[in-house]
Formats: C-alpha cells, structure tokens, sequence
C-alpha cells in the first residue's frame, strides 16, 4: 500500500487498488504511517511568486500551515518521496540538497536524494519543472532528465495560461499530475516497499 498525501479530491491518486489518497478533507498532516507515502505538499507559499503574494495579500511566505513540514517527516520516517514546482524556497527552509536543472540524483546530508525533472516529459502540456526529495530509495526508476519541449506557460497561481501557439491550458491541467508522472512516483514509493518487504 502507499499513501498519497496533499492530494486534489478525486484526481490522479483516486481508485488505485493500492494507494491510499489523503486529500485536504482527511488532512494529511494527520497521516500515522505505516505505508511510503507520494507527497503533493501545497506550494503556494513557497512560490517564486510568494513575496509578491505577500506584499500585495499579506500572505507569509511559509505559512502553509505545517504541510511541508509534515510532507518531509512522513517521507523521512515512512520513506517514499515529494513533488514540489523547481526553485521552491522549501528546499533552502528545509535543508534539502538543490538538484541539477540538466538531470540526475543528488545525496542531502540527511540521506534523501533529490532531482530535477520536467512533467511536460510526461505529458503535460507545460514544461512544469519540478523538484523530488526522495528517502529510503534502494532503486530509482529510470527518468527523462532534460527539457521536456513542452511549449505551455503554467504558473500555480494564474488559473489559465496560454501555450506558445495561442492555445489555452485550463486551470485543472495547470495543476494536474500527468498520469505517466504519477506512475514513477508511485514507482519511487513501490521500491520503499519493497525494499522493506525484502529486510
């Protein structure tokens, strides 16, 4: 079983026999463990655009309410991994090693490894550059590291964007997971599993 946490309600993580969706309804934060969780913390609040929100709205730049937080303490404890946008601020509030841009695994002093991928290599219409922490990893899945070609602008806090060509990419994709996506994270969380199983 995993446990897929800070998920959207019934989006990628919903009916799949062996995952576990924790939505904002069940409050992940909340997660007692024992399974590898796949972690979506929010990342409005540590946004490249943050400080703009924070000047403008006066929403803190951090203030997500512990989710991070929890996101990291059930991947360290549980083991399993986070997706979080690339250049999130949570990674210098955290500790956590900054990948590559151009692809590969990197070691943090805490044992995790991180990488840098693009989601538009998996279908999504955008490049959507993204951050992993992973943690108690015997075995990675194979990933396409480099640009993606994806010609779509996304940004998490406009509802619509508009690809390079004219067309419109709504709201719902901008913040969807592409399923082949999902698939490897599920992949990451499957090897904790297993390499449980296996001790």
């Amino acid at each position: 079983m995993i446990a897929a946490l800070f998920v959207e309600k019934g989006g990628a993580y919903y009916g799949i026999p062996d995952v576990d969706p924790w939505d904002e309804e069940r409050d992940a934060r909340l997660y007692p463990g024992p399974f590898p969780v796949v972690a979506h913390p929010p990342c409005a609040r540590w946004s490249r655009l943050a400080g703009m929100c924070e000047a403008k709205y006066g929403l803190k730049r951090g203030a997500d309410g512990g989710c991070f937080a929890s996101a990291l303490a059930s991947v360290r404890r549980w083991g399993g991994v986070i997706e979080h946008p690339a250049d999130t601020r949570a990674w210098d509030a955290f500790d956590l090693p900054v990948p590559p841009s151009d692809g590969g695994w990197v070691r943090g002093i805490e044992g995790g490894w991180a990488c840098c991928v693009e989601q538009g290599s998996y279908g999504h219409p955008a490049p959507k550059r993204t951050w992993l922490y992973a943690y108690g990893v015997r075995e990675f899945p194979s990933l396409r590291w480099g640009p993606s070609g994806a010609t779509g602008t996304c940004t998490s806090s406009v509802p619509e964007r508009r690809t390079r060509d004219g067309g419109r990419i709504p709201a719902a994709a901008n913040r969807a997971t592409p399923i082949p996506f999902r698939d490897v994270l599920l992949d990451i969380a499957r090897s904790v599993a297993a390499a449980k199983e296996a001790a």
